[in-house]
């Protein structure tokens, strides 16, 4: 399960409004519950680094802004819980090319856009073995 509160989800809404058609991306700061539940704490909103005639349908997170996120967390006493990326105009479920670039343990939200309106926003865990995205709760959106 992942915690994510309600200012946190409008917050990836307007994100991912303000990028359609292209899709947008960030991280997902956070610690882990009792329950080994993440608990999101903080959002780190990042340009998509994608060369601009693939944006629409894929997102880039690079290597230096990975580090930065992962550097900020340290420094916040937090820990790189996830992922949130759009879904322009398609469900947010996640594509094959997302499970073939995706790690265990983290959350990887997905809000589908539709015609520029946020729509539906959900959360996906990689099984271990990588061969599937399990549905992850959301609490508090």
């Amino acid at each position: 399960m992942i915690v994510l509160d309600r200012e946190f989800a409008q917050e990836i809404n307007l994100h991912a409004e303000a990028s359609y058609p292209d899709e947008c991306c960030g991280i997902l700061l956070g610690i882990l519950g009792e329950e080994k539940e993440k608990i999101v704490k903080k959002l780190l909103n990042i340009d998509n680094a994608r060369d601009e005639a693939n944006r629409h349908n894929r997102f880039l997170i690079t290597p230096a802004d990975f580090a930065k996120a992962s550097f900020a967390a340290i420094k916040e006493g937090l820990e790189i819980v996830g992922f949130y990326h759009s879904h322009p105009d398609h469900p947010s479920a996640p594509s094959q090319y997302d499970l073939e670039h995706a790690w265990p343990f983290y959350s990887y939200i997905i809000v589908s856009v539709k015609k520029g309106q946020a729509d539906i926003i959900s959360s996906w865990e990689l099984e271990n073995d990588r061969t599937k995205f399990n549905a992850e709760a959301i609490k508090g959106a």
